[in-house]
């Protein structure tokens, strides 16, 4: 946790270097610089598609990302570049990308919201029931900078945000179980208590050349990825990927699932053109995630809070479903099982992830 305020440090340098060099405005501060085209995804988590309602019961993200922007136009998100494996890059992140030449990149910035909800099995109790999840909800607002080329996506948010009853997540619930008449959970008051939080991911994506494959308006393709998580919400690690076979298959190459980096763009130097008016496909993938801290497991860095859980270090992850898109607009399904994610847990979860996306 101490390479936060390091990271800080380096926005508030990188700022400064920039302001010194004569290029520092108002833009440089917004995160929202232009009104220019871009992709609107919102993704829904919800572990009753896969026919339970506890541990990981529902998660909401809302993200915006441009189309590729000259770096001059990235606004807020030009200061996480230190990250981004460009020439801009500290050496160790210019090594790591694989970026062949790091002159020659694309940029696109974004923006997110993402509310994420955890219960135990039984919603009676007005407490915890004991050796069942803590209830806790995180709420996050994410900024980021994406840097690609042809053949890599580096992709870098830095989120802040607010574990226990400010995330909203009681509220969200019960208004979701009201227009469903399904049963409230009543122990919310048992939750992780406030803390704010602060994130930085980086996530490598590759084209995955070794599984393309055309004929004709049938396609497969696939990426491989990597990435890292440092905060107080959670700290991990993880490596996967993921492949699509279908008709006309969409160029934006869209992130699946709910994740700290999940957006719709074209990933790969700008993409191709959409083929025809519709598409549909399958995908499937897996990931496998090694996590050092999550604040729902382990509790608020910053205060003595026991969860009565114990976290597993490691989680696997297998997943597939259907997507169709109609011209500018696009519709996923995903299924997710996934491994127990503390000792206690009463087997796997499953859950699955709607996905909305639209290019404006």
């Amino acid at each position: 946790m101490k390479l936060l305020p390091s990271i800080a440090t380096a926005i508030v340098c990188t700022a400064a270097a920039t302001k010194a060099q004569g290029l520092y405005s108002l833009d440089y501060l917004n995160p929202f610089p232009d009104k220019d085209s871009g992709y609107t995804t919102l993704y829904f988590d919800n572990d009753l598609f896969g026919g339970d309602d506890k541990d990981y019961t529902n998660g909401i993200r809302l993200s915006w990302i441009s189309e590729d922007r000259p770096v001059e136009r990235l606004g807020l998100q030009r200061n996480l570049r230190r990250f981004s494996g460009d020439e801009e890059s500290y050496g160790v992140f210019r090594r790591i990308t694989g970026f062949k030449d790091p002159s020659k990149v694309h940029y696109n910035y974004g923006f997110s919201l993402t509310q994420l909800m955890f219960t135990p099995e039984d919603a009676g109790p007005a407490f915890q029931p004991p050796g069942q999840r803590r209830y806790a909800g995180w709420l996050g607002l994410g900024f980021s900078l994406h840097v690609k080329d042809e053949h890599i996506l580096n992709s870098i948010e830095f989120t802040v945000g607010m574990i226990g009853p400010n995330s909203l997540a009681e509220e969200s619930q019960d208004t979701i179980h009201d227009l469903r008449d399904l049963e409230k959970f009543n122990g919310w008051d048992d939750q992780v208590p406030n803390e704010v939080t602060a994130d930085i991911s980086f996530v490598q994506k590759r084209r995955a050349d070794f599984i393309e494959m055309e004929r004709g308006a049938f396609r497969i393709d696939g990426l491989t990825e990597w990435g890292v998580r440092l905060g107080t919400f959670r700290t991990e690690a993880h490596l996967g990927g993921f492949f699509r076979a279908g008709y006309n298959l969409p160029p934006d190459f869209s992130d699946p699932r709910l994740s700290s980096t999940a957006y719709s763009h074209r990933y790969f130097g700008g993409g191709g053109d959409y083929q025809g008016h519709w598409s549909i496909y399958t995908l499937f993938g897996a990931t496998v995630r090694g996590v050092a801290h999550d604040a729902t497991l382990d509790g608020p860095v910053f205060r003595d809070f026991n969860t009565g859980n114990h976290r597993e270090p490691f989680i696997a992850e297998a997943f597939c479903g259907l997507g169709i898109r109609y011209r500018l607009v696009e519709l996923s399904y995903v299924h997710t099982w996934r491994t127990k994610e503390y000792r206690e847990q009463d087997g796997h979860a499953d859950f699955g992830t709607v996905a909305v996306r639209v290019k404006f």
